[in-house]
């Protein structure tokens, strides 16, 4: 998805406006765009690039206190000036911004079409500018027009609409799409993502899904999209600092935050970990010893490395607890009429708390009686709002499209549901209080490995130009080849298969040659025989082998290793994923792509 910025109070809206843009640019994009309202009418600049080329496009008297603005990932029309945001109707009154995807568009164009309206670009979004700009009668505020013309809309959508002829106020609305107000002394800031705001206001507003607002400088109005019923948003408090937002010296925010996790890690197990009963204290569970105890099954949803992190949280679920636990995608749950169970925790993961797949599964677990907890970093996001209870991850923000220290800290979050689970049921004292040790050590192995950067980053490019690599992993090491396998692809753009190592010689072993190296997880544990016969095979082939290992193996087994520190087995996983980011961000870095920036939709929404 893209980025959304808005601006109205007593200053220049411009200088906020690229500003906010700026810091969404990790949101991935292909072009850029801003409107003011000024004395004249609409002043509109957008451009096919960057931010930095929309600074320089923008004209010096480009001026005015009421502004929107907006950076692009293209889905209806290739990358353009004219598919650029902001759009505007025929008479360049109503100026629009949108995040989502409206799915009854070619309806709409082709109605305004035959109304004698005539199209400039390829989107969606300027479909939505017409139809405003149709119930923008005379007399008719911008909030009605906005309300109706979203009545014959079917789709997802955050926007934010400007009017040349009511400048006193931007109209914004939420539909499966993040909208954020930031309250400011005698001005507000409008944005799809809180990075935008925090150098201005930490005090924000989070609008519900069918939820529109009226903003002006001095406050904002909440109102319902079916009837236009006043309801009460109280601000919350964004407790990030304005320095997390910057690189801190680090050429990309992907390194910054995967040198971050030693601290993420202290920080999510902060308070937690109970040594006097060698458990966990999660009180944002909202669930009771006795409630705890009638759960039978755990299902874990989430999208990307979320889902993966579900996979490495079941199988400590049921470890620990000896519950069966399982996860999955949660784009393929909520289209496979699920049967929802009453003794079944429900359990959704998300970094940002508004990743659109995930909150529809969770709405629609909670509307057939399910009971759902979120795992999420972002305070006061939707899928926060949604869930019964839950934990908060405090890894910090995470600017990097791809997820680093919110993965390692939502394993660590599982680690710790697991562990207060195991303890209500049959986990004894002696492992509770192994796990608690395992965990505190936890951040200290993790700067251990990090300082091998310079080994793997050597590695890296010595792997990066190879068409292909397959990583390989038994039971908990599964898991992690998968995440392995996807930073590697959506970081380099290398491709990458992950596989069970059982499973290698059930087909996948046919591909192996000096061409296709193996990434190989060999954890010093119960399978480490099993895992030295399958790198054997390998080997047999011809195949090159990169080891993540707790030891060097027989050299004639592997080309290369990495050796990490050895943490409980039920937490190893965590640790042998580390240089796997690592890898992927320097093979990425020697291939020079734009490791920030990744040919992807953003984070913060997953929309169809």
């Amino acid at each position: 998805m893209c980025g959304i910025v808005a601006y109205i109070g007593p200053k220049d809206a411009t200088a906020f406006l690229l500003e906010g843009l700026q810091r969404l640019e990790y949101r991935g994009y292909d072009s850029a765009g801003v409107a003011v309202a000024a004395k004249g009418g609409l002043k509109v600049c957008k451009v096919k690039g960057r931010v930095a080329d929309l600074a320089a496009a923008v004209p010096a008297r480009f001026k005015g206190t009421t502004g929107i603005g907006h950076t692009r990932w293209a889905t209806h029309g290739v990358p353009s000036d004219a598919n650029a945001h902001p759009h505007t109707d025929v008479s360049e009154r109503i100026a629009v911004v949108h995040n989502g995807i409206i799915e009854n568009a070619d309806q709409l164009r082709a109605l305004l079409t035959a109304e004698g309206v005539v199209f400039t670009s390829e989107t969606d979004t300027e479909v939505l500018a017409h139809l405003i700009a149709a119930h923008s009668g005379e007399g008719v505020e911008l909030e009605d027009a906005v309300r109706t013309a979203l009545g014959q809309v079917v789709g997802t959508y955050g926007i934010a609409v400007l009017d040349a002829q009511q400048p006193d106020r931007i109209v914004v609305a939420r539909n499966g799409s993040p909208i954020v107000l930031g309250l400011g002394e005698k001005e507000m800031f409008v944005a799809s993502d809180v990075a935008a705001l925090v150098r201005y206001t930490r005090q924000v507003v989070h609008l519900e899904d069918g939820e529109l607002a009226t903003v002006r400088a001095d406050g904002f109005r909440t109102f319902t999209e079916e009837d236009a019923r006043t309801v009460t948003r109280q601000p919350s408090t964004v407790d990030w600092e304005v320095a997390s937002y910057d690189t801190a010296g680090y050429q990309h925010y992907l390194l910054k935050e995967i040198h971050e996790q030693p601290g993420a890690v202290e920080r999510t197990l902060s308070g937690r970990l109970d040594e006097r009963f060698a458990t966990a204290h999660l009180g944002g569970l909202n669930l009771d010893a006795r409630e705890l105890r009638e759960i039978r099954r755990v299902k874990i949803l989430g999208c990307g490395s979320a889902y993966y992190a579900g996979e490495m949280g079941a199988q400590l679920i049921e470890e620990l607890a000896r519950i069966p636990a399982h996860s999955e995608p949660a784009s393929e749950f909520r289209y496979r009429n699920p049967v929802i169970e009453a003794d079944t925790l429900y359990v959704a993961v998300s970094q940002s708390g508004e990743t659109y797949d995930t909150l529809a599964a969770v709405q629609e677990i909670k509307r057939k009686g399910g009971r759902v907890l979120g795992v999420v970093n972002t305070v006061g996001s939707a899928i926060a709002r949604e869930c019964d209870g839950g934990i908060y991850l405090h890894a910090g923000p995470e600017i990097s499209v791809a997820s680093t220290k919110a993965f390692t800290s939502t394993v660590i979050a599982f680690a710790l549901l697991a562990l207060h689970f195991g303890r209500i049921h049959d986990l004894s004292p002696a492992d509770g209080r192994r796990i608690v040790a395992g965990l505190k050590a936890l951040p200290d192995h993790i700067r251990e490995i990090l300082k091998q950067e310079e080994q793997i980053a050597e590695l890296a490019a010595a792997y990066a130009d190879n068409a292909g690599m397959m990583f390989i992993g038994r039971t908990r090491g599964y898991p992690v080849a998968r995440e392995g396998a996807q930073k590697l692809k959506e970081i380099s753009y290398v491709h990458a298969e992950a596989y069970p190592a059982s499973e290698l010689k059930h087909g996948p072993l046919a591909l192996i040659s000096p061409e296709l190296p193996t990434v190989a997880l060999v954890p010093d544990d119960e399978l480490l025989d099993k895992n030295l016969t399958t790198l054997g095979e390998i080997k047999a082939r011809s195949g090159r082998i990169l080891a993540i290992a707790h030891r060097t193996p027989d050299a004639k087994l592997i080309d290369h290793c990495v050796v990490v520190p050895k943490s409980e087995p039920e937490l190893d996983p965590l640790l042998l994923n580390i240089p796997l980011q690592l890898l992927a961000y320097y093979a990425a870095v020697a291939l020079g792509r734009d490791v920030d920036k990744p040919r992807n939709l953003a984070k913060s929404v997953t929309v169809e």
